[in-house]
């Protein structure tokens, strides 16, 4: 099985991957592989003609992983998104395709026989780049993928086209970090349609809808860490197989990917994903849930969004810090985290910012936000 990496940097247009695409998934051309970076190689042998692409994982937390997706693995992921959406229509392309959140707006849209909308992006994510983009979609049924950072840019100061076109969207899918509520409360007031959703590259990007497994994928919470199973499983990481082996398990019969967040399931089946089980500080020796904290930060007036990660320190061991975004004082939040988590879970460094250091694919940035608390102290 043959592999075409396909290099897409900034001012790449992303339409130059349909057609080769369009063959790997009917299975009449090799695999490809969009990528960002000039120097990325691809070591390792596909392991059959089933795979129709290798995406690199977003590496937020550390080194991106090759990760190999099927053709039925897509078709599932494509064909579960139609059904939790009731509908398929014309895709509105916000996100680097070499992300799979971006690369799943093509795979949708070839599934579905439309031709998606793009918006520029040499000079990055703009909302005026955005409207301009979405002004120019002609289906009856449109949808777009967006990351919070760039949700809360298109709704920080909206003009009336803006928030036309936004209201104009049977869905906005939104992902690969938490809402916060804050943004859903001023998304809601403007009667938005937005869809809540959480995956990874290793399941075809999303793959629970506003808390709901896509039809045939199933979650289980163990030791309340989050497995996920269903036809949306990648094959593995390209030229990886013990990582492989470790993240992908067999398990009463079916394969599972073992995440790394905790969560927990209802028993209706509905999900609720607490964030990442290293989010879990320990500081002085007493537990600190960095999404609990997030939560009460993200709950105050003023507050857009709040990032809490452990720093090194001599006296604690790993200090709680927060990087906010947002006009709030300082010891509103401390005092407020107080009352709601006690005294050990009080962010002991916070930084106020104009916006996230953020990836190419708009997650913000860990490593760069925790550099710069680690500076800040």
């Amino acid at each position: 099985m043959e592999l075409l990496p396909v290099h897409t940097p900034q001012d790449f247009d992303p339409f130059g991957l349909l057609k080769p695409l369009a063959a790997a998934l009917a299975g009449e051309g090799p695999a490809v592989a969009p990528y960002a970076a000039a120097d990325q190689s691809f070591d390792g042998a596909l392991p059959n003609d089933d795979v129709a692409a290798v995406i690199s994982t977003s590496g937020s937390t550390g080194t991106p992983k090759q990760t190999m997706l099927s053709i039925d693995a897509l078709a599932a992921s494509a064909m579960g998104t139609a059904f939790a959406l009731r509908a398929e229509g014309q895709w509105l392309l916000a996100l680097p395709v070499h992300y799979v959140a971006g690369f799943q707006v093509l795979v949708r849209s070839l599934f579905a026989g439309t031709r998606p909308t793009a918006l520029a992006t040499t000079s990055g994510f703009t909302p005026e780049a955005f409207t301009h983009a979405a002004a120019e979609m002609t289906d009856r049924v449109r949808f777009t993928s967006l990351v919070p950072t760039q949700l809360h840019r298109l709704l920080a100061d909206p003009s009336s086209e803006t928030l036309r076109l936004l209201r104009r969207f049977d869905r906005i899918l939104l992902g690969g970090a938490a809402m916060g509520p804050a943004l859903r409360a001023v998304a809601r007031s403007h009667d938005l349609k937005i869809v809540e959703t959480y995956g990874m590259s290793e399941t075809c990007g999303g793959c629970v809808y506003d808390g709901t497994p896509l039809d045939g994928v199933t979650l289980h919470s163990e030791d309340g860490r989050l497995r996920i199973g269903g036809a949306v499983l990648a094959e593995g990481y390209l030229g990886d197989p013990e990582l492989t082996a470790e993240k992908f398990v067999f398990n009463s019969g079916r394969r599972w990917f073992m995440t790394d967040d905790a969560g927990d399931l209802a028993s209706d089946g509905t999900v609720t994903v607490h964030g990442r089980l290293d989010d879990v500080i320990i500081t002085g020796a007493l537990k600190v849930s960095a999404a609990k904290v997030s939560d009460v930060i993200q709950s105050l007036p003023g507050v857009d969004q709040a990032l809490v990660l452990g720093v090194p320190s001599q006296e604690w061991g790993t200090a709680v810090a927060a990087a906010v975004l947002g006009d709030v004082d300082i010891e509103i939040i401390r005092q407020a985290v107080h009352v709601e988590l006690g005294a050990h879970a009080v962010p002991k460094t916070i930084v106020t910012l104009d916006a996230f250091p953020v990836l190419p694919g708009g997650k913000p940035d860990r490593r760069a936000i925790r550099a710069l608390l680690e500076r800040a102290r």
